[in-house]
């Protein structure tokens, strides 16, 4: 079971959303722990924390620097504390790993050796970091976005809490993972802090931090921090409850009090929020309505965008955001489908990142093996050019979002090709148009496209929702 999986049941079963650090501190192991050995003390304490827990909480969470200051006795014991918790409730090791060197072997040791089914990491050596332990399909990785040491807001405000750098580490993680693969972790007592990043990031787990120092709020910080669901957001147990004899009375109290706060928070977002049309229109085009969701969703944009390659276009289209809203991803894949089932291939792949989440829920909707060529090979591990299996001769059916130039989805396509694997057909949501069809089958390569632009804003201004100049300034590129 995937931790994303394992966590909601967990947070079902126990009906909570509380974890709790198992941190061997000697600093605050109570005194009826305490012994001339002080491994032996600790690993009493820690069993007793599992003991009164197990039936109260959604997960644990050992820090392994404190197993790590103890020396050999405590890997030992932090090895014996991961035995010691029940399989069914998923364990987050926090390492806040962030040394590249040592990511590939890392990731390695803690999913496929010790087990644990979340870890958290630094995002400041980048995607490079991240993507040893995105490989791992079962597991996920937290990063921390923001802390509340008061040394860091400095930082981690700049350059100005308009845009301050934390809410740019949500923006970018994002792109890294899905919401199964990536959740972000936050230390603050600010309710202001931790609604912006909900709001930046509405679809992603967080792991709240700190929340129980002075001047923190909790009705506010659950209040801002779930999502619509009631869920969301992992609550830590204060540190000092876990030094008191009547530790199970104490959680138990503890999640009755944010439980409230959750069915009043279900009960406000009780009334989904579903997309209706807003227009009547005569011989409307196939996909009218969609376009004009993905439109109200922010997916299409109009002004004047700087692309990576430097233009400057007068739209933006950014489809990683269908994602976070499943009316609109259901809709997308049913459209993708209907070109699909037309073809014929052996496996779907996914051309990283933008199109690997469309491409993941085409294979589950398939039932077809998915793989993907990576965008950057590794030059450590297995230095794969390919990820997932297959085997040479088979047919493969390229995925993308969006056709511009053609460049990225042909490279795509000829790292499959020097693997053994056929490339005939590339199939994209949006084509840019401007011949790049041509271009793909001067290569070998067939295109099919859900939708074009002029057909996007034609629809869109038949609709109202860009007007002549913008309708215009689209005609003349």
């Amino acid at each position: 079971m995937s931790f994303f999986d394992k966590l909601h049941t967990s947070i079902s079963q126990n009906n909570s959303l509380l974890f709790v650090g198992l941190d061997p501190n000697p600093e605050m192991m109570p005194e009826d722990f305490q012994s001339q050995d002080i491994i032996t003390g600790l690993w009493d304490w820690l069993q007793f924390i599992i003991q009164e827990t197990a039936d109260f909480v959604c997960a644990y969470k050992p820090t392994l620097r404190f197993y790590e200051v103890l020396g050999i006795p405590g890997l030992e014991l932090l090895d014996k504390t991961l035995a010691a918790i029940p399989p069914h409730i998923p364990i987050i090791l926090d390492a806040k790993h962030g040394d590249l060197n040592t990511s590939t072997i890392f990731a390695r040791t803690v999913f496929a050796q010790w087990g644990v089914d979340a870890v958290t990491l630094s995002p400041y050596m980048g995607q490079d970091n991240v993507a040893p332990f995105l490989v791992y399909p079962d597991k996920t990785v937290f990063i921390l976005c923001c802390t509340s040491n008061p040394g860091a807001e400095f930082l981690q405000q700049y350059p100005h809490q308009e845009s301050p750098l934390y809410l740019q580490v949500v923006k970018e993680s994002k792109n890294w993972g899905t919401p199964e693969q990536l959740a972000l972790e936050v230390g603050t007592t600010n309710p202001e802090i931790l609604a912006q990043i909900r709001q930046v990031a509405p679809e992603r787990i967080i792991m709240a931090r700190s929340i129980w120092a002075e001047g923190g709020n909790l009705t506010q910080l659950l209040e801002v921090g779930l999502n619509d669901n009631g869920d969301g957001l992992l609550i830590p147990v204060p540190q000092d409850i876990l030094a008191k004899q009547n530790l199970s009375a104490e959680i138990q109290s503890l999640r009755q009090e944010i439980n409230q706060v959750r069915d009043r928070v279900i009960l406000d977002g009780s009334t989904c929020p579903v997309w209706l049309p807003d227009i009547f229109a005569v011989n409307k085009h196939p996909l009218h309505d969609l376009i004009l969701q993905l439109y109200d969703i922010d997916c299409i944009m109009f002004g004047n965008f700087v692309q990576a390659s430097g233009a400057v276009f007068p739209y933006y289209i950014d489809l990683r955001k269908i994602i976070s809203n499943p009316q609109v991803f259901n809709q997308v894949l049913s459209a993708y489908e209907e070109v699909l089932k037309n073809l014929s291939f052996d496996r779907l792949a996914g051309i990283p990142y933008g199109s690997l989440p469309t491409a993941t829920g085409l294979a589950l909707r398939l039932n077809c093996p998915m793989i993907f060529p990576r965008k950057e090979v590794k030059a450590h591990g297995t230095r794969r050019i390919i990820e997932g299996n297959f085997q040479p001769g088979e047919t493969v059916a390229v995925i993308d979002d969006i056709l511009i130039s053609g460049k990225s989805v042909m490279e795509g396509a000829k790292k499959l090709e020097s693997a053994g694997l056929n490339v005939h057909d590339i199939v994209v949501f949006i084509d840019h148009e401007q011949g790049v069809k041509d271009k793909l089958l001067e290569n070998g390569y067939h295109g099919h496209a859900i939708l074009t632009l002029s057909e996007i804003t034609t629809v869109l201004h038949q609709a109202g929702r860009i007007n002549d100049d913008q309708f215009s300034a689209f005609n003349a590129e």
